[in-house]
């Protein structure tokens, strides 16, 4: 364990998953822009460690009360933007989006995605993405408050599919992820947990479509919508 301090926070990091941290090095450096100016050497050379906000981020991911929201989430997250890279415009932002979507995740508060936005443009301006970038990699981070991309929203097509890829997974998977869930609310009543969670499923069943990128449509939609319905028999039956 150490503590990093920066404008992230002071945080004590645990032993980092390396292939993570390789993946948002690679991410970050891939969208840092290049100054070409003849001085600008020296300035490229003093732009932060990426690891420094892997860490911190995964320290984030590792917190205590998560039980669905945690690094294996982030690294399938990640995953399914590998597969979907061809749907979006900056897929490293994406990427950047998805390191950043839930890395404020308290279940009681209903404000997480704002927050996670907020620590993206306090983070990475330092971390050397410029004003665009930054507000295009906070923007995708709201965007998973409603999972709803607009037309022709390419990046937010591929974050938001890739964050509920997992309503698609095989009946085990999709068990674990029911119950892990279920785990985070625990300090919800029984009784209240059904009634909010079923409530969810039938917004989530009423949309014409849960998935915005062709692949997610083709691959996922189908097995989602199955998924979703039988886990609302579940919980509305007798």
């Amino acid at each position: 364990m150490y503590e990093v301090v920066h404008s992230l926070g002071p945080i004590v990091i645990p032993m980092p998953d390396l292939d993570l941290r390789s993946r948002f090095a690679t991410a970050l450096r891939a969208v840092r822009p290049l100054r070409d100016a003849p001085d600008a050497a020296a300035d490229n050379a003093a732009l932060p460690d990426p690891y420094i906000y892997a860490d911190a981020l995964l320290a984030r991911w590792a917190e205590p009360q998560r039980r669905y929201h945690t690094t294996d989430h982030l690294l399938a997250v990640l995953d399914h933007i590998d597969t979907l890279a061809d749907h979006a415009d900056d897929p490293d932002l994406v990427r950047l989006g998805a390191w950043f979507h839930d890395a404020v995740y308290r279940p009681d508060r209903s404000e997480n995605e704002d927050r996670s936005a907020r620590l993206a443009e306090r983070a990475l301006p330092e971390a050397g993405l410029d004003q665009d970038q930054t507000y295009e990699v906070a923007r995708l981070v709201r965007l998973t408050t409603t999972h709803a991309a607009e037309p022709g929203d390419r990046n937010g097509a591929v974050l938001c599919d890739a964050d509920l890829a997992i309503l698609a997974a095989a009946p085990a998977a999709y068990a674990a992820y029911t119950a892990a869930v279920r785990e985070e609310y625990a300090f919800v009543p029984e009784e209240a947990f059904r009634a909010g969670r079923a409530a969810v499923l039938e917004q989530l069943l009423a949309l014409p479509r849960l998935f915005s990128t062709p692949y997610g449509e083709q691959e996922w939609e189908a097995r989602a919508r199955q998924n979703l319905a039988a886990e609302l028999r579940q919980l509305t039956a007798p």
